[in-house]
């Protein structure tokens, strides 16, 4: 009786023994005397010692900041650039057994890819379309990073380092674009306020009055100012007998 209690004891300390938990975020693939028997699902699972083993895989998505890479641009502008991928493992037994160590495998290929990405466009290519080569990155990198099964949910290029002489002439010609645009709206005004004063003028002609009204609006507005300016009003058709006695002569 003894040898039974005892024999049910080292079996259930057995079995504890062989209990592996498997977290809903992880998967975990199991080894039969070091060959690959199957895929652990979450729970609890039995594992039996020395002959088998389990290593589990995180299935979360990682978030890796790559550090500032040395570019050069289409047009021969040097910068530094860094991003920011965002993965997860589609399938854990890929990602094991395919390659020695997939998140560096997947940060390297990452940096290569965006040196030789930024390398293919210009300057205000990698300013002005960011999103797109973003998106490009993101395809190169999949295509072999499928095969680890490793998914790139997305790559975004975080910051962008120009040298300082290029920033000063960027920042040059884009203060000479503003005085461009200002020049161009300013003119722009001054040609529709002339064809404007030449209605004016040519509504004011056609009517007799209209001139003397405007004359004595003006002279209104004048004698409301609280200045010393003394102004004497002459009529015009004593400056027309003027010219014609002038004339005469």
């Amino acid at each position: 009786m003894e040898f039974l209690i005892s024999v049910i004891i080292i079996g259930i300390i057995l079995i504890l023994m062989s209990l592996r938990q498997v977290n809903e975020f992880e998967r975990g693939i199991k080894f039969t005397f070091g060959k690959f028997d199957s895929m652990v699902n979450p729970g609890w699972n039995i594992i039996f010692p020395i002959v088998q083993s389990i290593t589990k895989m995180d299935i979360r998505t990682k978030v890796v900041e790559e550090p500032d890479q040395e570019v050069i641009t289409k047009d021969n502008v040097s910068a530094k650039i860094s991003a920011v991928l965002y993965y997860k493992i589609v399938d854990a037994k890929k990602a094991l057994l395919q390659v020695e160590d997939f998140s560096q495998a997947v940060s390297k290929l990452a940096q290569t890819t965006m040196r030789n990405s930024i390398g293919e466009v210009t300057l205000d290519e990698l300013l002005t379309k960011r999103h797109e080569i973003a998106l490009r990155i993101q395809e190169l990198v999949e295509k072999s990073a499928t095969q680890w099964g490793v998914d790139i949910s997305s790559v975004e290029l975080k910051d962008i380092k120009l040298p300082d002489t290029m920033v000063r002439t960027m920042a040059k010609q884009a203060e000479a674009e503003r005085e461009k645009r200002a020049t161009i709206i300013n003119s722009e005004g001054e040609v529709i306020s002339a064809k404007n004063l030449s209605v004016a003028a040519t509504t004011l002609n056609k009517s007799p009055g209209a001139l003397h009204l405007r004359t004595l609006n003006s002279i209104n507005d004048i004698s409301s100012d609280a200045s010393n300016t003394i102004v004497f009003t002459v009529p015009l058709e004593i400056l027309k007998a003027i010219e014609g006695r002038k004339g005469r002569k």
